[in-house]
C-alpha cells in the first residue's frame, strides 16, 4: 500500500508525456529547452521546499499510501515525482494555451 502515491504520480506523469507526444507541446517540440526549463523548476521548487522545511513551515504527512523513503528530512521521495509533474504539466498547458492563442489570432 506504500507505493500507492508513488504509482499515481507516475500514472499522471505518464499521462503528461503521452499528451506531449501526440501534440508536440513540449519534450517533443524542443527537448533540449525543455530539459533545461524542467531542471531549472525542478531546482527552483526543491530549494524552495527545503526554505519552508528549514523554516518549519512545511513538514512531511505521515500516511500509509507513500513508500516512507525520503530523500532529505522531511522531503519524501514522492515530492520530486510531483515537483516534476508540476513543472509538465505547467509547460504542457503553457504551449497548448500559446498554440490555441496564436491560432485564433491567425483566424482573426
Amino acid at each position: 500500500m506504500g507505493l500507492i502515491y508513488l504509482a499515481a504520480l507516475l500514472v499522471a506523469l505518464t499521462g503528461m508525456v503521452m499528451l506531449d507526444r501526440r501534440f508536440r507541446l513540449y519534450f517533443w517540440a524542443d527537448a533540449r529547452r525543455a530539459t533545461i526549463v524542467t531542471l531549472a523548476g525542478l531546482v527552483f521548487f526543491v530549494v524552495w521546499d527545503l526554505f519552508g522545511i528549514g523554516l518549519g513551515i512545511f513538514f512531511r504527512g505521515e500516511t500509509a499510501f507513500m513508500t516512507g523513503v525520503q530523500v532529505a528530512p522531511e522531503l519524501p521521495v514522492e515530492e520530486l515525482f510531483f515537483l516534476t509533474l508540476l513543472v509538465y504539466v505547467t509547460m504542457n498547458l503553457y504551449a497548448a494555451a500559446s498554440r490555441v492563442l496564436s491560432h485564433g489570432a491567425e483566424r482573426a
